[in-house]
């Protein structure tokens, strides 16, 4: 395990690694989750293994330091794993973010983009106040104190089921919520807006059973390639695990069917 220092208090976020050759890959999870659990299997496949991959937990969750005076807005999130890359001395990475982590990379790209070469984001959110549901949007619905110091984080876990609430149980509940109201509150310009105009290869995943991706169309006209995952809700790597390893892997072209790449 490593870490690297995030804010002015020597807090330090963490990550763990697997050796091997060629640009590196870094894993980011999303709102509530940790990095290893989701997306070890993934790194593991033949189609990806022999790579230089990285396993970061953001700050407020999983293995990483969760201090109280910390903002945990995007930015604040994108900063530290900034940190992360260059205590490990890595440049042109590939960032795999899932959910908030997709949206953290967004962040860090635009901010840092010779850190990042290629960006693959799974169902990241890219526009500020989405439709409340249990997660991000669900949490930021309480205030802090209520979230934090009454049943707010209790409630939360009751509603999004065993498997997310198996990892969101290890994320600082304060962490928690001010990640979440930084997701609601977005950034400007918009993390879509961000996406679009970054040079950086760009791939956006979306599970068929979430819907439609809205403004897709647009995206693609920037460069995103856009894939709808077959058989796939918000967590495609769980869902359609082949699926999502073969977009991971997939050359750049101007769009992919679903399941084809």
């Amino acid at each position: 395990m490593r870490q690297a220092g995030f804010d002015s208090r020597g807090s330090l976020i963490r990550w763990t690694e697997a050796a091997g050759d060629g640009p590196p890959r870094v894993y980011v999870h999303g709102l509530g989750a940790a990095s290893a659990a989701y997306h070890a299997h993934i790194a593991a496949s033949p189609e990806l293994a022999g790579r230089r991959s990285l396993f970061v937990d953001l700050p407020g969750h999983g293995l990483s330091d969760r201090p109280a005076d910390f903002g945990y807005s995007l930015e604040d999130h994108a900063a530290a794993l900034a940190a992360v890359l260059d205590t490990a001395e890595v440049r042109d990475a590939e960032i795999v973010g899932h959910s908030m982590g997709g949206s953290v990379a967004i962040v860090l790209a635009y901010r840092r983009p010779e850190l990042v070469s290629r960006l693959v984001v799974t169902e990241a959110n890219l526009d500020p106040t989405p439709p409340p549901k249990p997660g991000s949007s669900g949490i930021a619905t309480y205030g802090e104190e209520e979230f934090v110091d009454g049943d707010g984080f209790a409630r939360v876990l009751e509603r999004v089921g065993p498997a997310w609430a198996a990892t969101m149980r290890l994320a600082d509940p304060l962490a928690l919520h001010r990640s979440a109201a930084g997701l609601f509150r977005g950034t400007r310009p918009t993390m879509r807006r961000m996406l679009m105009e970054l040079p950086a290869e760009r791939t956006y995943l979306q599970g068929a059973k979430s819907g439609e991706l809205a403004g897709s169309e647009e995206l693609m006209a920037s460069g995103v390639r856009v894939v709808t995952v077959p058989d796939a809700g918000h967590n495609v790597m769980f869902d359609n695990p082949a699926a999502f390893v073969r977009a991971v892997a997939a050359a750049r072209s101007s769009r992919v069917a679903a399941g084809q790449s």
